[in-house]
């Protein structure tokens, strides 16, 4: 049993690693560097000029550790067919999970203590002393440790295992690890959910049914009733957001919220496939070019309406001079190149 997890595990870090590549491409790398320089150096910048009043620091640092609490997903790799296949091993099966949450204990443990240490200088500011911020680490841990083990009461009740808790949380587990994947490349095994929004149908009347925009309204359906794109797109422009609004450097501020405005334009490409599994679209009397057509429309549409959101927030006619630039070459020169390019 235990042989059959360990592969299991082996072939998801695999299925990861394969993913991993397209994340750390070139560009992201070089991104990335700039950002844990600037990152850097305003935290020393923070440690050579500390506000006299902390009040703010504290609280901020208070929020960041107390985040760090619930972290944690217990991987169990329980998939469905083992509620039916593996019934008679249960008693293993819980033994397997509570090895796992010590594992996830351990890992998550690890990061919540480097974080900390990072932090530390931070707390020595503040006045506090070696032997009081050890203390707050091991009751941190200790609390971490608590909260796992409550998880794993969610699984396992009087010995015995809730099978459809387990294996739901696992599907959850993933879904949101290949889901950040799929920020940077399509990845195959994505499940999606519909919900119906009622507040939202006030925005579907903005597009006429005419026949000419069919798939545009298809498209602005499954954006606003899909579990994923509309919850993408508003983390998305709220980071853009903070970017702008926390980063001093100018075009370090405009290239991160091009950034991801860039990575919502990628993803909403996948809106493209979105009703392929409706077969009844494949009556419709109309060919891909409107198809490809209502979705550069749409994209348009959303991109210029984000660019305009931080347009009105960059502070001053530089930087929205720069995103209004940006924006223009990401709609009409990369997407238009990416619609035309999909292959039916």
């Amino acid at each position: 049993m235990r042989e059959l997890f360990l592969k299991r595990r082996q072939d998801f870090h695999n299925r990861c690693l394969k993913y991993l590549k397209y994340v750390l491409n070139d560009h992201f790398v070089l991104v990335l560097l700039f950002l844990v320089g600037f990152l850097l150096y305003q935290y020393s910048q923070l440690l050579e000029h500390f506000p006299s009043n902390s009040l703010g620091i504290s609280l901020v640092l208070t929020l960041l550790v107390l985040g760090m609490l619930p972290l944690g997903s217990i991987a169990t790799f329980l998939e469905a067919a083992d509620q039916v296949f593996l019934l008679a091993k249960e008693e293993e099966l819980v033994s397997w999970i509570r090895r796992a949450a010590n594992h996830t204990f351990i890992l998550w443990g690890l990061l919540q203590v480097a974080v900390l240490l990072i932090l530390y200088p931070i707390f020595v500011v503040l006045g506090w002393s070696i032997v009081t911020f050890s203390l707050l680490v091991l009751a941190l841990l200790a609390v971490k440790y608590v909260l796992i083990q409550l998880k794993v009461k969610r699984f396992i009740s009087n010995g015995r295992l809730d099978w459809r808790e387990v294996i739901v949380a696992e599907q959850r587990r993933q879904q949101s690890i290949l889901k950040f994947f799929a920020l940077f490349t399509t990845v195959k095994g994505i499940s999606s959910f519909v919900k119906r929004r009622p507040y939202l149908d006030k925005v579907t009347r903005l597009v006429t049914k005419r026949r000419s925009q069919t798939w545009h309204n298809l498209y602005l359906r499954a954006f606003l009733r899909s579990g994923d794109y509309l919850g993408l797109t508003l983390r998305l422009v709220l980071l853009g957001l903070l970017a702008l609004f926390f980063v001093n450097l100018d075009w370090l501020a405009v290239g991160l919220a091009f950034l991801f405005t860039y990575l919502l334009a990628f993803q909403l490409l996948a809106l493209y496939r979105h009703y392929d599994y409706q077969y009844l679209t494949e009556l419709f009397p109309l060919g891909n070019r409107l198809k490809k057509a209502n979705l550069l429309v749409f994209l348009r549409r959303l991109i210029y309406l984000v660019a305009l959101v931080q347009i009105a927030c960059a502070g001053n006619l530089k930087k929205a001079a720069l995103l209004l630039f940006l924006n223009v070459i990401l709609v009409e020169l990369y997407l238009r190149s990416k619609v035309k390019k999909m292959i039916d």
